[in-house]
């Protein structure tokens, strides 16, 4: 999918725009004289409130280290990030010299020829440090646009308190998760799950667990209607029929934490990312209040997607040396370690397991084997447009507008309009 220009021509304008500007360019700054000058734009998508205050401190040890460089905090809501980037890029105005990219909008990016390839660059400094699984979202056509920041998984976050009350353990399987959210209801009150029904990523481990997928891309196959695919629509759906889980429409990520942390649900599905913003609930004034499980099991695999975040450069940066530093600061193993102490994210780098921040936090020791046995997503430019068909079908099934079986089959459909020559 290419707007407008190519990609080979828009890399080409972006170049030349790059050396027009140059290294002495008074706001593009460079490394002329042997210091790193100028601005980097960061567009950084990490959670106002908690994440951001991490990072953005993270950013200004930056400017310490090269006191002449000026780095421009800029945070974007996650779910707008990716368009308008895009729509900044494709436009030659506006996008940032480094950009927060989840996971599967690097291929996209790349693809679309807005990245500059870091290979041989400082970026990428001790890449051999890097988790294997984390650094395969960051190759496109046998090239490097990003480096891996964090990675995560999902897995079941749970109230203790009201588990204690009802005499619960976190559940194994889907018919455990049942068997706990009755037990939940009848001591506690308390609905047992919520289960955010306005976003499909939260689906992926129930597809993962009967044995399903989105695509097979080593097969260019579409996978989401087959009857795996069905029997997890079926799996979602009945949870919310029962009364294990209630769901929403809408707004779905402010209405889950609000009821996780206010002790309205005993438990959630969720990532590292909400770690942070789970403690400052009211439930969790204790922190060790919160307990975390792996994903229940479904009829026939047990497994959460691999996610995360890298950072990418863009190509028309008129800052390349000092974003390829920036992006090289924040992905050592010092800035993961502040991470993973402070925020509960998981490092990317090998070597920053061992940092002393790192194993104090019982959330990355939890999610660090969780993460290891993580189930690739498809690393494809089409990747991160694979969820809006979802989205649509998962939500409209979880409402009563739509059967399983329609959803696969339109979700389906959906796909092979968008992967051209796939199966």
């Amino acid at each position: 999918m290419r707007r407008g220009i190519t990609a080979t021509a828009l890399v080409a304008a972006l170049a030349l725009a790059a050396t027009a500007c140059g290294s002495d360019d008074e706001s593009g700054g460079g490394k002329s004289s042997g210091e790193l000058s100028g601005t980097v734009t960061w567009w950084d998508t990490s959670s106002v409130g908690s994440e951001d205050k991490v990072f953005k401190k993270l950013a200004e040890g930056f400017e310490k280290k090269h006191p002449k460089v000026d780095v421009k905090y800029v945070n974007v809501p996650f779910g707008d990030a990716q368009n308008k980037f895009k729509n900044a890029a494709q436009a030659g105005d506006g996008a940032p010299d480094v950009i927060r990219s989840e996971v599967a909008w690097t291929p996209d990016f790349a693809n679309l020829g807005y990245l500059a390839p870091l290979d041989g660059t400082p970026a990428l400094k001790n890449q051999d440090d890097f988790l294997k699984q984390a650094v395969a979202s960051t190759k496109y056509e046998d090239k490097t646009y990003a480096v891996p920041q964090v990675i995560d998984s999902m897995g079941v976050f749970y109230n203790k308190k009201l588990f204690k009350e009802a005499g619960v353990e976190a559940p194994a399987s889907l018919d455990d998760l049942k068997t706990v959210a009755e037990k939940i209801k009848d001591k506690t009150g308390k609905t047992g799950l919520y289960l955010r029904g306005d976003d499909p990523y939260y689906f992926l481990s129930f597809l993962y667990g009967e044995g399903g997928d989105m695509v097979d891309a080593s097969s260019k196959s579409v996978t989401i209607d087959k009857p795996e695919g069905v029997k997890a629509f079926e799996a979602v759906k009945a949870l919310v029929d029962d009364g294990t889980a209630k769901t929403d429409a809408s707004d779905g990520w402010e209405n889950m934490m609000q009821s996780f942390k206010n002790g309205d649900v005993a438990m959630m599905i969720n990532g590292p990312w909400a770690v942070a913003d789970t403690l400052t609930g009211k439930e969790f004034t204790d922190k060790d209040n919160l307990g975390v499980a792996p994903v229940p099991a479904g009829s026939a695999a047990q497994g959460a997607p691999q996610g995360g975040h890298n950072l990418a450069v863009y190509a028309g940066s008129k800052n390349l040396d000092a974003s390829y530093a920036f992006v090289e600061y924040m992905t050592s193993v010092d800035s993961q370690a502040t991470a993973a102490g402070e925020l509960n994210l998981l490092p990317t780098r090998t070597s920053a397991y061992a940092k002393q921040e790192a194993v104090d936090s019982e959330i990355v020791g939890f999610f660090k084997p969780v993460v290891e046995t993580a189930v690739e997503r498809p690393w494809i430019p089409e990747g991160g447009s694979l969820f809006e068909p979802l989205r649509i079908e998962y939500t409209k099934v979880l409402t009563g507008q739509t059967t399983p079986e329609k959803a696969a089959k339109a979700t389906g459909d959906s796909y092979r309009k968008l992967l051209k020559g796939w199966k």
